[in-house]
C-alpha cells in the first residue's frame, strides 16, 4: 500500500494536500500535534498519528511504511528566539528522516531560499534545504511564494480606517503570491506523480496565476468589504513597532523586517534557470473571500 504521510495536517497547505490525496483515493496518514483536531481528518478517511515537531523519535514512527512524506517546518511568531526554535525543528526533522528512511520527502520551502544574502525568515528555509540535502531520501523542495491568505491580516484595519498599511514598497511593484490551497494541491500532484526528473533535489516554484501590487491588494480588500480601501506605504521606521503590536515577538519581528528589506529590492523571486514554476488557479479575491465573516464579526 502506498502511504502518504502528511505533517502539518491541520494547516492550510496540509489540509489542501490531504483533501486532494483523499479525493484521489490515496491512503493518508495525517500527523498532528493536537488530538482535539483529529476528527475532521479521520472523517476524510485518514489514519491519524501524533508527533511533536521536536520529537524525532515520534516523527520517525509516524513516517513508518511511508512511500512519501510531506514536511512543513513550523515557526512560532511569538517565540522568544524564533530562529533558534526553527533551526532545532529542522534538525529534529532531519534526524527523523534518516531514522525512518522514507523513499521520498517533499518539503515546503520559500521563495528566495536560494539566496545567500541575509533574507531574514527566508534564510531559515535556505538552512532547511541545505540540511535536508544531507538526508538519505529523494528530496523535492516546493518553494512557495507569499500566501495570498496573509492579506487577510489587513482586513480589520482596512474596514475601520479605509487604509491598508503596506510593507511592500513601492506600492506599484508587483510581486509573486499564491493561495495556500494551490500550494497544497501542487504538493499532492507531486506526491502522486512519482517521475524521474533528473538531478536531485527537485526544485519547484509555486505561485499564483499572476503577480499583484499592493494597490491591487487594497482594491481587492475594498471589494470584499464593500468600501473604499487605499494602500499606503508603512514607513520603514514603523515596521518593528507595528509588528510587535500585532503580537509578534521581537525575534520574529526582526526576521520579518529583514525579509521585507530584501523583498522591496525585488529579490524574492523564483530562482532563475533552476527547476520549474507551477502556477495555481486561485485569484486573490477568491483566496481572501472566506475571511469575510470573520471581519464582520470583529467589527460588529
Amino acid at each position: 500500500m502506498i502511504m502518504f504521510v502528511i505533517f502539518g495536517a491541520t494547516g492550510k497547505v496540509g489540509k489542501a494536500t490531504i483533501t486532494r490525496l483523499r479525493g484521489e483515493g490515496a491512503p493518508v496518514r495525517a500527523v498532528l500535534r493536537d488530538p482535539a483536531k483529529a476528527a475532521p481528518l479521520a472523517a476524510l478517511g485518514c489514519e491519524i498519528a501524533m508527533a511533536e515537531v521536536g520529537d524525532a523519535d515520534a516523527m520517525a514512527l509516524a513516517m513508518r511504511d511511508a512511500a512519501a512524506v510531506q514536511l512543513i517546518c513550523p515557526i512560532d511568531p511569538r517565540a522568544a528566539n524564533a530562529s533558534h526554535q526553527m533551526m532545532q525543528s529542522i534538525e529534529r526533522m532531519a534526524e527523523a528522516i534518516d531514522a525512518a528512511r522514507p523513499p521520498r520527502v517533499l518539503a515546503i520551502s520559500d521563495y528566495g531560499a536560494h539566496l545567500t544574502i541575509d533574507t531574514g525568515i527566508t534564510s531559515l528555509f535556505r538552512a532547511m534545504e541545505e540540511r535536508f540535502r544531507q538526508c538519505r531520501a529523494r528530496m523535492v523542495f516546493l518553494r512557495s511564494a507569499e500566501h495570498m491568505e496573509n492579506c487577510a491580516r489587513y482586513l480589520k484595519i482596512a474596514n475601520e480606517t479605509g487604509v491598508m498599511p503596506s510593507m511592500h514598497q513601492p506600492l506599484e511593484r508587483p510581486f509573486p503570491t499564491v493561495s495556500a490551497a494551490d500550494i497544497g494541491d501542487m504538493a499532492a500532484n507531486l506526491l502522486l506523480v512519482d517521475e524521474d526528473h533528473g538531478p536531485l533535489p527537485r526544485i519547484i516554484h509555486g505561485e499564483g496565476p499572476r503577480e499583484y501590487t499592493a494597490l491591487e491588494i487594497a482594491a481587492a480588500l475594498g471589494r470584499l468589504l464593500t468600501r473604499s480601501v487605499v494602500a499606503r506605504e508603512l514607513p520603514r521606521a514603523d515596521w518593528p513597532a507595528t509588528l510587535i503590536s500585532a503580537g509578534l515577538s521581537e525575534s520574529y519581528t526582526d526576521l520579518i523586517v529583514r525579509l521585507g528589506d530584501v523583498h522591496n529590492k525585488g529579490l524574492i523571486e523564483a530562482e532563475a534557470g533552476v527547476g520549474e514554476i507551477r502556477r495555481g488557479r486561485t485569484e486573490l479575491s477568491a483566496a481572501i473571500e472566506p475571511f469575510r465573516p470573520d471581519v464582520r464579526q470583529a467589527v460588529s
